[in-house]
């Protein structure tokens, strides 16, 4: 298993924009991920961050680090989000070892809590994830957000 920082190797970023915009955009969206994406490989912020997990030269799964997951908590940051894992991978642990490979990356840019919001419940609880509270998206839905401290 290959890990790959879109930032380090921007030779992926197209085929990281395709991947995400298959994954999680849509007509409205797809612009989103292709700016943020382009915009992170030049950005002298530490956020975003966008992986890809490759099992030779397959993608696998993907992950993204944000400062905030549009949700109305925008005291908290960074944000997991669009954890993907192909189903055909799905129930050999690519989602934790992507999950760890982020909460790796997040401590080494010096944070010391990650979080995410889902509609997912008994998922991120494994991964040493606590369930925080409600969060409110612009769109008028909610989501759960979590939080898993990173400093030992």
């Amino acid at each position: 298993m290959k890990y790959v920082s879109i930032r380090e190797n921007p030779a992926y970023a197209e085929k990281a924009i395709r991947y995400f915009q298959e994954k999680w955009g849509s007509e409205e969206t797809n612009l989103l991920y292709e700016d943020c994406i382009t915009s992170c490989l030049t950005s002298p912020s530490k956020l975003p961050q966008w992986y890809l997990l490759l099992k030779d030269e397959t993608i696998v799964g993907c992950a993204g680090l944000i400062p905030n997951d549009f949700i109305s908590r925008m005291d908290l940051y960074p944000w997991l989000c669009a954890l993907y894992i192909e189903e055909e991978f799905r129930g050999n642990s690519y989602g934790e070892l992507l999950i760890e490979h982020v909460k790796t990356e997040t401590k080494k840019l010096g944070f010391e809590t990650l979080y995410l919001c889902t509609d997912h419940t008994s998922y991120y609880e494994k991964y040493q994830f606590d369930y925080l509270g409600v969060g409110y998206h612009p769109w008028g839905e909610s989501s759960r957000i979590y939080q898993t401290k990173l400093v030992e």
